[in-house]
C-alpha cells in the first residue's frame, strides 16, 4: 500500500539537544555527530529538532530500514493513532529486555502486542467474543486484553497469563506487522511515568538508545490519552483498565451491539 504522505529519510545522529533558536538547534546537530539513530520521515519535517541534511527516499524503503532494525534485535520509535511508540520483536526475549531497560519500565508492568490483521489475534490470544465484535474495534485506538496463547513468547509478562493487543488504525504500524511476519511489542515512547509523546522531538533523549526513529509528524489525536484499554478474557464480560482515548465508544460497541456487562469488582 503506497503511503499517502511525502516521505523523506534522514540519518540524524542523535543525543540529548535542546530546542528554540536556530543556534541552538545548530549546536544541538553537532553534538549528534558520532551516534547512528536513523530518523526516517514519513511527512515533511516539522520545526522542531535539530536542522539536518535528508534526502529523499520512498515508503518501501522505510519500512525495509524498520524491518531489519527490528529483526536485527534493536528498537524502533513508531507513530500510531494516539501516542509514539517504542517497538520490538516481542518473540525476541533480549529485545523485550532492551525495551523495558530503555524507558527504565518496571519490570512488572506488561508490555502489549501489535499485529498488522485481525486474524493474528488469534495465533497469541485466546478469543472469546464474536470475531465481528474485533472488526468493529480494530483497527482503531483501543487495546484488547485476552488470554495469551502459547504461541507467545514466555519472556513477555510472564508475571500474567494474559496480554493487550493493538491493530492501530495507522498504515505505517499495519505495513511493519505485516512485513516482519509476527507480533511486536508496543510501548509508549517516553521514560517511565513521564508524559506520552506526539511528537518525536518529545522524546529525543530515548533517541541514542534506538536504531531508528520513524517520524509520522505531529500524532492528530493530541490528547496523549494512549488507547481505552478493555479486557475481554472473562466470557460475556467486559472491564475497563484504563479509559485512554475511546471510552465511550468502546462501551457503547460493548454494551450495546454485543450485550456485554461491565465485570464488576465482586465477581
Amino acid at each position: 500500500m503506497k503511503l499517502v504522505c511525502s516521505i523523506a529519510a534522514v540519518l540524524v545522529n542523535t543525543s540529548k539537544g535542546v530546542h528554540g533558536s536556530v543556534a541552538a538547534r545548530r549546536i544541538s546537530a553537532e553534538m549528534f555527530k558520532e551516534l547512528k539513530t536513523k530518523v526516517l520521515r514519513l511527512l515533511p519535517p516539522t520545526s522542531n529538532g535539530p536542522t539536518v541534511h535528508r534526502d529523499e527516499t520512498d515508503g518501501a524503503e522505510i519500512l525495509s530500514c524498520t524491518v531489519k532494525a527490528l529483526k536485527e534485535g534493536h528498537i524502533v520509535a513508531v507513530p500510531t493513532d494516539t501516542i509514539y511508540g517504542l517497538a520490538c520483536l516481542a518473540q525476541n526475549s533480549d529485545a523485550v529486555r532492551k525495551t523495558y531497560d530503555t524507558k527504565g519500565r518496571n519490570g512488572q508492568k506488561p508490555l502489549a502486542i501489535c499485529v498488522g490483521e485481525i486474524q493474528d489475534i488469534y495465533k497469541y490470544c485466546k478469543v472469546k467474543v464474536k470475531k465481528e465484535l474485533l472488526g468493529d474495534l480494530l483497527p482503531g485506538p483501543v487495546t484488547l486484553v485476552f488470554e495469551r496463547s502459547e504461541e507467545l513468547n514466555t519472556d513477555l509478562n510472564p508475571f500474567t497469563s494474559l496480554v493487550g493487543v493493538r491493530i492501530p488504525d495507522h498504515p505505517f504500524m499495519r505495513q511493519l506487522c505485516q512485513m516482519c511476519g509476527e507480533p511486536l511489542a508496543l510501548t509508549s515512547a517516553n521514560i517511565s511515568s513521564h508524559t506520552s509523546t506526539v511528537e518525536v522531538h518529545e522524546f529525543q533523549e530515548l533517541w541514542p538508545k534506538l536504531a531508528v526513529v520513524v517520524d509520522g509528524g505531529p500524532i492528530g489525536d493530541q490528547s496523549r490519552l494512549g488507547s481505552t484499554v478493555v479486557d475481554l478474557s472473562v466470557l460475556g464480560k467486559y472491564s475497563i483498565i484504563r479509559p485512554g482515548c475511546a471510552l465511550s465508544s468502546t462501551v457503547d460497541v460493548l454494551e450495546r451491539k454485543y450485550g456485554l456487562s461491565e465485570l464488576s469488582g465482586e465477581e
